[in-house]
């Protein structure tokens, strides 16, 4: 035997199966050498050890693994000659280099090295889930989980590209079988098989990564507005007296209904003080003024936040703290008390403002305590989002922040539920990381970490739909972690059960025409009829078309446009602040809606196009009430009605440099582009969001 360990080079995609004795490596390497018509090669040292046992009843040593190291080798270059595209390989030297320092301690120093270089564009690494099947050469099935630990661990210190596959045979192959096809187009396309594992491993599909990096390449198709979307044209406007007329209706109609709040929440505050932030890396108070700075920087933000120091809601236990930490804190310079107190305010060490969720931070002073946001949103749940004394309410958080929300939660749940008695039920769920993006820099090349590992950033908000698609509720009140204020919850609660109100009454009548075509008894005057409705209660402009479509088909249309999912949008005054407003968009299909439109959604060099958004007269608030069902009480698949040509093209600054990402369509944007709409204008105190920390000095979060 020619005593060579190396591999031959090769075109051909290798696949190697790995893992402990009894794993189902040969099974499947079997497998998919006939999925893929191709080549497999063996186990060297099954026929070498099994000859050995028959001859002698000698059983492996330590001075068999240079000769089977070889006899693999040579094995694998053998196949490797007639494999057609794909070679799979039942083992490897990295097996024997583990056994090798397993059951002898050592690995010879040839092996060793040859493991290492030998290059596999995929590792199987085959889980322990399948029955011990016993043979001459095996050993005892104890330990299979140390043993399968360790050459899970040898794979990650060696960095080796591994997938773990689970399950029967027909379930790995299945799974196998989609990972190569991936993985062909991901290598087709210049992408490493570290780059692949880094994909797969979130759950994104490769068909995704593709269409992200085409949309980097040609950009994101812009709205096509029409025109703003004002009262009484696309904006429903109430009186007072149909208000509480609606909030009466929901009231009586409520108990029917499973209702959930949903409140987006994931996140650190790191924006709130952005501009804090900005002061303390910038700033040396040995040789400047905190005066001279904010004339440097033009930084309002920092003059206000200073003159408006001891409203904020925190301001007295971070000055104790002060006192406690400086004994003569008092006889500082204002400046340096200054200083010194945003610098606490932010210290990871003590209060870490900036790298905490919005949602448990101080925003409201009252006589007896501080209340965060969760408070102030488990308070409007038992006001307005409850049936039948209980109050569902959900929460997207990032998993790193779940033990703070529970912990914020356990100390005033109780409070809030024993005077009202309404039971509040908590829920929380992830941003799933199947919706993330990659990173480009500015010539649209891969960005990655200093380790060689891929960037991937957050697919925006967008990505809660799927959240918002695993809830199981009739009515969902939708609502931003910091839009909560401190007093007026008596209003609050008219408009949002005004909002319900609107949103049932619609879905009874849209159940209503849905029953009666399922039991076929529309007739051509119930055409015109329900053609109105769709057109005065949710915008819906039928195409010039419709009138030539036979009965049938006229009743066929009618259908697919009422069986959507429905959603009450209220709609503020614009008063200049940044985000969505509501506006009549054509898509490319001719067809007129309702959206809620971004300005980064808008073709800015288009004049008329500027023209038009600068007319909006209204904003989103994101101030919703969806309903998710169907007429027949099952859970509309919301994925369905999302415009997956709605999405962003987001450019960041990453260590100085120009970074772009793909965020998915909003998930109250062109994430329920294809709902039934209605959008009710609603009082400005609606809307209190605390964007950065200087909110709180406004009205709505100060005591009164």
């Amino acid at each position: 035997m020619e005593k060579d360990l190396r591999q031959q080079k090769t075109t051909i995609i290798k696949i190697a199966l790995f893992g402990p004795e009894s794993t189902g490596k040969t099974t499947l390497a079997k497998q998919l050498a006939d999925y893929y018509e191709t080549e497999w090669v063996p186990e060297f040292a099954r026929d070498y050890l099994q000859e050995k046992w028959e001859e002698n009843k000698h059983i492996c040593v330590a001075d068999d693994m240079m000769p089977i190291a070889y006899g693999q080798t040579a094995l694998e270059n053998e196949k490797l000659a007639n494999a057609n595209k794909y070679l799979f390989c039942d083992t490897n030297l990295m097996v024997t280099k583990v056994f090798s320092e397993m059951y002898y301690g050592f690995c010879d120093p040839l092996l060793n090295e040859a493991a290492l270089k030998h290059e596999y564009d995929l590792f199987f690494l085959t889980d322990i889930d399948v029955p011990w099947e016993k043979d001459d050469i095996r050993d005892t099935p104890e330990g299979r989980e140390t043993v399968f630990s360790v050459f899970k661990q040898t794979l990650i210190d060696t960095k080796k590209p591994f997938i773990t596959l689970s399950g029967d045979k027909e379930t790995r192959l299945a799974k196998a079988t989609a990972i190569i096809d991936e993985l062909t187009i991901a290598k087709e396309h210049d992408f490493s098989s570290n780059d692949f594992v880094q994909i797969h491993n979130r759950g994104i599909s490769f068909e995704t990564i593709l269409k992200q990096l085409k949309s980097f390449k040609k950009g994101i198709a812009k709205s096509n507005l029409i025109r703003p979307a004002t009262i009484n044209d696309g904006i429903l406007n109430l009186s007072e007296n149909e208000f509480h007329q609606k909030a009466l209706f929901f009231d009586q109609e409520k108990d029917k209904f499973k209702i959930k709040k949903f409140v987006p929440a994931s996140g650190a505050a790191t924006r709130m003080y952005k501009f804090l932030i900005a002061f303390l890396n910038d700033f040396d108070i040995e040789k400047e003024t905190i005066n001279a700075y904010i004339n440097r920087k033009n930084d309002k933000e920092l003059a206000i936040f200073i003159v408006g120091m001891e409203k904020f809601p925190f301001f007295e236990t971070v000055d104790k703290r002060l006192r406690e930490i400086y004994p003569e804190f008092e006889t500082l310079e204002r400046d340096y008390k200054n200083y010194y107190f945003i610098k606490l305010l932010l210290s990871p060490d003590y209060y870490n403002s900036a790298n905490k969720p919005k949602a448990v931070l101080p925003f409201h002073q009252y006589d007896t305590h501080i209340a965060n946001p969760i408070e102030e949103h488990l308070n409007e749940c038992v006001h307005y989002a409850s049936s039948k004394n209980v109050s569902n309410l959900h929460f997207t958080v990032s998993e790193i922040h779940q033990n703070l929300f529970e912990v914020a939660v356990d100390e005033i749940k109780e409070k809030i539920e024993k005077p009202s008695g309404i039971k509040i039920d908590i829920g929380y769920s992830y941003q799933n990381k199947s919706t993330d993006s990659i990173t480009i820099d500015e010539k649209n090349k891969l960005v990655k970490d200093k380790n060689d590992n891929l960037v991937f950033r957050p697919g925006g908000h967008g990505a809660l739909i799927e959240n918002l698609n695993n809830l199981d509720a009739d009515v969902i009140f939708i609502k931003n972690i910091d839009n909560v204020i401190q007093n007026h919850i008596d209003q609050i609660t008219l408009y949002k059960k005004a909002l319900a109100g609107v949103l049932v009454e619609m879905q009874q009548k849209v159940f209503e025409y849905l029953r009666l075509i399922d039991q076929e008894k529309i007739k051509e005057d119930n055409i015109e009829e329900i053609l109105h409705f769709l057109e005065k209660s949710f915008s819906v402009e039928m195409t010039a078309d419709f009138n030539k479509f036979t009965f049938e088909n006229k009743v066929s249309k009618l259908k697919e446009l009422l069986d959507r999912p429905i959603r009450v949008c209220g709609m503020v005054k614009n008063e200049g602040e940044p985000g969505g407003g509501p506006f009549w968009v054509m898509n490319k299909n001719g067809i007129k809606s309702l959206q809620i439109v971004e300005a980064s959604q808008v073709d800015l060099e288009d004049k008329k196009q500027e023209k038009i958004l600068a007319e909006a007269t209204h904003f989103n608030p994101v101030d919703l009430v969806c309903g998710i069902k169907n007429y027949k009480d099952e859970k509309f698949n919301l994925l369905q009605y999302v415009d997956r040509e709605a999405g962003f093209i987001v450019e960041k600054s990453v260590e100085g440099k120009s970074v772009k990402n793909y965020e998915l369509p909003g998930l109250w944007n062109g994430s329920m582009a294809n709902w039934l709409t209605i959008f009710v204008a609603v009082p400005l105190i609606t809307f209190n969001p605390v964007k950065t920390v200087n909110d709180l000095l406004k009205a709505a979060h100060q005591p009164q």
